[in-house]
């Protein structure tokens, strides 16, 4: 849900906004979520035929862009008032170099991790990135994302759980987490290039973005179990190390998903986050853990169950 304190989007700025990774679910969704406003957009896609139908005629244009290939990037860009980043903040460097206009870009609260690896340290970069080049910008860390346009993590993690009789939690899920719901990190993308395009932003600025309350990750997992209308399931305290371990199994059983021994490691870190900031800049009340997934997995809850 909104506040009114969203920023008024009926004078933006001259010029469409530009979304590189169009063709990806928090792509697409802003894609639709800018079109339902009137906005013009270009679809920076590295292939044509991952871009949805329905955007695709929609949107002012489609330009093929790899974010790796620098001499493609000046002309994907070409007349963009904004240029949004849904790719991973990785890529910010090469972007700031091939335009002149405001950027707003997904990163990752992966970058407070205890455990840096190849996808924070890439966070990392390209916050400092637009740190150093100073132009209005604004980076939104989400947590983990879920949602029914959105990420699969929460569908993986389902898939997973309808599999095990018994769930074994490294430290017995105690560690904290705050998911976001898409939708959530959709509206939060959209303030973010209103408040550009009414010129509220001066400078660089970076904004964590998260549901509303942390809970135990025991208690995620058996808010999943409800809401997919798994029913109980009993959960086991494992060493993380066990469970790393065990993780390298599931590459080798078809049926059930892959699940990294990073994963693992990283649900033994508290993920708890002030959304303070997002609320008060933005102007965004986080989607409820319970709301959004019983958006998600619809009337399962009463289907599985009923006899």
């Amino acid at each position: 849900m909104t506040t009114g304190n969203i920023p008024d989007p009926s004078s933006p700025a001259k010029g469409p906004v530009c979304i590189i990774g169009a063709s990806g679910r928090s792509g697409s969704a802003l894609c639709r979520a800018l079109l339902a406003e009137g906005q013009k957009i270009i679809a920076v896609v590295r292939s044509q035929g991952n871009l949805a139908p329905d955007i695709a005629e929609a949107c002012q244009a489609v330009r093929i862009a790899d974010l790796t290939d620098s001499a493609t990037l000046a002309l994907a860009f070409e007349d963009a008032a904004v240029v949004v980043n849904t790719a991973h903040a990785r890529h910010l460097p090469a972007i700031l170099a091939a335009t002149k206009a405001p950027i707003v870009a997904l990163g990752s609260t992966r970058k407070f991790t205890r455990w840096p690896d190849d996808h924070g340290r890439g966070v990392l970069a390209g916050e400092a990135a637009l740190k150093a080049d100073g132009r209005p910008s604004i980076i939104l860390h989400p947590t983990m994302i879920y949602g029914a346009q959105g990420e699969d993590n929460v569908q993986r993690l389902a898939k997973l759980l309808e599999r095990l009789p018994v769930i074994p939690l490294p430290g017995g899920g105690r560690a904290l987490v705050q998911p976001i719901d898409q939708r959530d990190v959709t509206r939060c993308l959209v303030s973010a290039i209103h408040l550009i395009q009414n010129g509220d932003v001066t400078g660089p600025e970076s904004i964590v973005i998260a549901g509303p309350t942390a809970v135990a990750y025991r208690t995620f997992v058996r808010m999943v179990l409800y809401f997919a209308g798994f029913g109980g399931r009993p959960i086991v305290s494992l060493p993380g190390w066990m469970l790393m371990t065990l993780s390298h199994l599931t590459r080798h059983i078809r049926r059930l998903p892959q699940i990294a021994p990073e994963e693992i490691r990283r649900l033994l870190e508290d993920k708890n986050f002030d959304v303070g900031p997002m609320e008060q800049r933005l102007g965004v009340i986080p989607v409820p853990l319970a709301n959004g997934l019983h958006h998600l997995f619809g009337n399962r809850t009463h289907q599985k169950q009923e006899p």
